[in-house]
């Protein structure tokens, strides 16, 4: 059997400052929509809702505003609900973003020197150790030994 696949990636620029709420349960969402140009010369562009939790949503809360473009990784969520207004049945289809690229530098240019990548616990949860460098001091012109080579 075919295994299934939603996932989505999309870069454009924010159409509104980012949002955050808190759930009832205490966890913090951050809701924000970017504009993706449909590239070509009507100068269109599509508009998606993203939601980002934890926090992953805290620092695209903290470092994204309207304008600064960005890359979305994700995938799709389908909400359907009764309007109590109208009654009618309406549905709402909208990314729930797993990692976040801040394309802009800090001062909003299209400085790709300025491009930070933020990944959610839930898809990574190796994304937040520490790597130590290794400087190496000493390098000699002797021939590596291959059996002294742990693997």
């Amino acid at each position: 059997m075919a295994k299934s696949i939603n996932q989505v990636i999309l870069m454009g620029r924010l159409t509104r400052d980012p949002e955050t709420r808190t759930t009832t349960t205490g966890k913090t969402i951050t809701s924000f929509s970017i504009a993706v140009d449909r590239g070509g010369q009507d100068d269109q562009a599509d508009f998606f809702d993203v939601t980002a939790w934890e926090k992953l949503g805290e620092l695209v809360s903290q470092y994204l505003s309207k304008g600064r473009r960005c890359l979305v990784q994700g995938r799709l969520r389908q909400d359907s609900w009764d309007d109590k207004e109208s009654g009618k049945k309406r549905s709402k289809v909208e990314v729930v973003a797993t990692d976040v690229t801040f394309l802009d530098g800090p001062s909003g240019d299209d400085n790709q020197g300025g491009q930070s990548n933020y990944r959610s616990n839930s898809s990574n949860n190796n994304s937040n150790k520490k790597s130590d460098d290794v400087v190496i001091e000493d390098i000699d012109d002797k021939p590596i030994d291959l059996s002294e080579i742990p693997f």
